[in-house]
């Protein structure tokens, strides 16, 4: 089996711009991020693709349904592929976080992998989620080139359980809007080929 997987982080939203958390609240594109889309959708354009997936939440299926657009493809939905629950923290803007639950805050900065949020979930938690989607995925894909759109925190929690890494690595692996991780998987071993890629955004800049 041989697999590209080109993660994705949705477009811009206007909660972004606010820095406010989502987590699972379903917040749609900000025009800025429908802008972001094209301009990858550009990028990959050029790409073989073979399938596209997306998360379940407005942003990501957004952003999905432009890309897989050019490669005549519809986008396949796989819930266990959204951000994850914020739990208390959801529509709170950073500043919040900051004078409401400040010891959380430093946990969360500096230890993400020990942070349960109350009502909400933890990296554990998100990381095996999302892990058993991609093993969803790649169990009716055994070859080709995967775009598969999620969350910030999505993808660097997957990044660490398909590289097995701990998650106490996990801010590594952080993503802006529209950015590209792309992962090799070969005879079960995962190669990560590129991070963080937002080269398409200087032409929207």
């Amino acid at each position: 089996m041989a697999i590209r997987l080109i993660l994705v982080r949705h477009g811009i939203t206007p909660w972004n711009y606010e820095f406010r958390y989502q987590g699972h609240t379903d917040i749609e594109l900000h025009p800025e991020g429908i802008k972001q889309a094209y301009a990858l959708q550009k990028k990959l354009a050029g790409e073989q693709l073979t399938a596209v997936y997306s998360s379940d939440l407005k942003r990501a299926v957004q952003t999905a349904n432009i890309i897989a657009e050019p490669h005549n493809l519809e986008t396949k939905i796989v819930p266990e592929l959204k951000e994850i629950n914020f739990g208390v923290w959801e529509g709170l803007t950073y500043y919040d976080i900051e004078k409401q639950y400040p010891q959380l805050l430093k946990v969360w900065l500096e230890t993400p992998h020990l942070l349960k949020i109350p009502e909400g979930e933890s990296f554990e938690i998100l990381r095996d989620r999302a892990v058993t989607g991609i093993k969803k995925i790649l169990a009716s894909q055994q070859k080709g080139t995967l775009a598969v759109v999620t969350h910030g925190g999505t993808i660097a929690a997957l990044v660490c359980g398909l590289l097995k890494e701990p998650l106490a690595n996990m801010w590594q692996y952080k993503q802006k809007n529209t950015a590209v991780t792309v992962l090799a998987i070969k005879d079960g071993k995962v190669t990560l080929e590129s991070l963080n890629d937002v080269s398409h955004l200087s032409a929207t800049s």
